[in-house]
């Protein structure tokens, strides 16, 4: 399993080694070590989600107040998305960054988003199923959202499907009402730089 950090600093794209034979094939989805060596704390799993897409479905962009806010570890266990991750601390250097991870059934990859990004994703085929390790459980009072096609942020999504046909976004009504990053920002929504790695510093490291 190999560790890779985007260009949004605490989110890491992780590649499984996978053992196949004529039977099918086996990896190692999680291993809590090597993800403490190399994000620097330990995941603390609190609650794990499943979502099914169909292609076009464009879920995000999401994230909650610090602290405790929400860190995930995300993959796609069957067909394909984009899975993108937006640095929305507000004093960051990278403010307003994203980056983006191809997730399907072929590389088997993971992201992990860490607290205080946000994140989205759009699935590329019909029945796109996402699995979602949560390092805190849903909280409707402290969860929010940023639009996902603002133009601020620019992000490339898709408009090709797995089998080359058009992709037409198709957003929740919570999630087409979400404030831009500006509008976001102005409410006081964001988490801060400050703030989560004030957070991030007391979190074990085992």
């Amino acid at each position: 399993m190999t560790y890779r950090e985007l260009a949004v600093p605490g989110a890491f794209e992780i590649t499984p080694q996978q053992h196949g034979d004529p039977r099918g094939l086996f990896l190692e989805a999680f291993q809590a070590g090597p993800f403490a060596d190399a994000v620097g704390h330990s995941f603390d799993l609190r609650q794990a989600n499943c979502s099914v897409s169909a292609a076009g479905v464009l879920r995000g962009i999401h994230f909650a107040d610090v602290p405790p806010s929400q860190a995930k570890y995300v993959m796609c266990v069957r067909g394909a998305v984009l899975d993108v991750v937006v640095d929305l601390r507000v004093g960051s250097p990278t403010f307003g960054v994203w980056d983006a991870v191809l997730l399907d059934d072929v590389d088997r990859r993971a992201v992990y988003v860490a607290e205080g990004l946000g994140h989205a994703f759009m699935s590329l085929e019909d029945g796109s199923t996402v699995l979602y390790l949560c390092s805190a459980g849903y909280a409707p009072g402290r969860e929010h959202g940023v639009h996902p096609l603002d133009e601020e942020l620019g992000i490339e999504w898709p408009d090709t499907a797995r089998d080359g046909t058009p992709l037409t976004p198709l957003l929740s009504e919570k999630d087409a009402a979400a404030p831009t990053l500006a509008e976001a920002r102005e409410q006081g929504l964001l988490p801060t730089h400050e703030a989560v790695r004030t957070y991030l510093s007391t979190l074990p490291n085992r």
